[in-house]
């Protein structure tokens, strides 16, 4: 087992905090350009291209955030995490075509066995309320 138990420390440092901001005002830039060009005229000013552009300065703003992101030392666990768990992925046995296709028409099996068993225990319950109601 390829695990480490760590204590996080509760309060971020200050240079964390200044990345945090930082990446949440690159997104928050991007989602700006996006809404402040929809209008028409503003959008004239972006040219034939302006969707594009919009789309471009919203896909900047988040790869930019993210990356200072991962900056910090959240981001630095988020990425020890990422490929712990790609090393963990690979020793997961997959099953074959066949296998899945089998399991997948028991659930399918199950899931109408149990939905038709649950729609009659409703109907005798209403039944059941109708009569008792109905005296």
């Amino acid at each position: 087992m390829n695990s480490k138990i760590e204590h996080s420390k509760s309060a971020a440092s200050g240079g964390d905090i200044v990345k945090y901001v930082g990446a949440a005002l690159l997104v928050l830039a991007g989602l700006f350009v996006w809404f402040w060009f929809a209008d028409q005229p503003r959008s004239a000013q972006l040219g034939a291209w302006a969707s594009q552009w919009r789309a471009l300065a919203v896909v900047v703003g988040l790869v930019a955030g993210g990356a200072v992101f991962m900056l910090t030392t959240k981001g630095r666990q988020t990425i020890e995490f990422l490929s712990e768990s790609r090393f963990e992925l690979r020793k997961v046995v997959w099953p074959t075509r066949q296998e899945a296709i089998r399991m997948t028409w028991v659930v399918v099996v199950v899931v109408i066995v149990l939905s038709l068993l649950l729609g009659g225990f409703d109907f005798v319950i209403q039944k059941l309320t109708q009569w008792f109601l109905g005296r």
